[in-house]
């Protein structure tokens, strides 16, 4: 399927120093921004999640490790089976860290979004709702996330969009949460400007 103008125009190159999963997510991200004749959706904040999600996968990934370990020392009866062991909790720590970091939540000026899904043969989804509709959110630290500076966000909108209602593990949840309050001040503002332009 040909890509569109929109998309052409958006893809950017990726900067020196940039790993390519990063750019991947970026490119990702940007490739969803709405643009219009008059001006281009604008991302105010792109959230990733915090460090702490990562470590299930990392403790997955250590097991493989003594897995392995134990492969080195036994018989070669069971080595093949350990080796298999060793393969799938590793290929299994790298799936769920991937999915995982390629997870991200974006605010702009009109919207926020979420994008999942990590390459084409998965399920990628996108979820989105605009400013104005967005009626409540909660945020909610447990006594680990007030340490480590994470938190869960609670959406309540008009439209209740499921992919949108709980976003999980968000680094510094009340700075977002400020973010999200002061753009939709401003969608109002622009409302209130402008009544009949929408």
């Amino acid at each position: 399927m040909p890509r569109g103008r929109a998309e052409e125009k958006r893809e950017r190159p990726r900067r020196r120093g940039e790993s390519w999963l990063s750019w991947q997510r970026s490119r990702r991200v940007s490739a969803r921004l709405l643009e219009s004749p008059e001006d281009a959706e604008v991302i105010v904040d792109e959230v990733h999640h915090h460090w702490v999600v990562y470590t299930l996968p990392a403790l997955e990934a250590v097991a493989a490790l003594v897995v392995l370990y134990v492969f080195l020392l036994s018989s070669p009866r069971v080595g093949p089976l350990l080796l298999a062991v060793a393969a799938a909790l590793l290929g299994h720590a790298a799936w769920r860290a991937l999915n995982l970091y390629m997870d991200v939540f974006v605010i702009t000026d009109l919207r926020v979004f979420r994008v999942t899904g990590v390459t084409p043969l998965t399920t990628r989804k996108q979820a989105s709702t605009p400013l104005s509709r967005i009626l409540d959110i909660t945020v909610s630290q447990p006594p680990l996330g007030l340490l480590l500076g994470y938190g869960h966000f609670t959406f309540e909108s008009a439209a209740q969009e499921q992919g949108l209602r709980d976003i999980r593990f968000v680094n510094d949840p009340m700075r977002r949460d400020k973010t999200i309050q002061n753009q939709q001040m401003e969608v109002l503002r622009r409302q209130r400007r402008n009544p009949r332009g929408g």
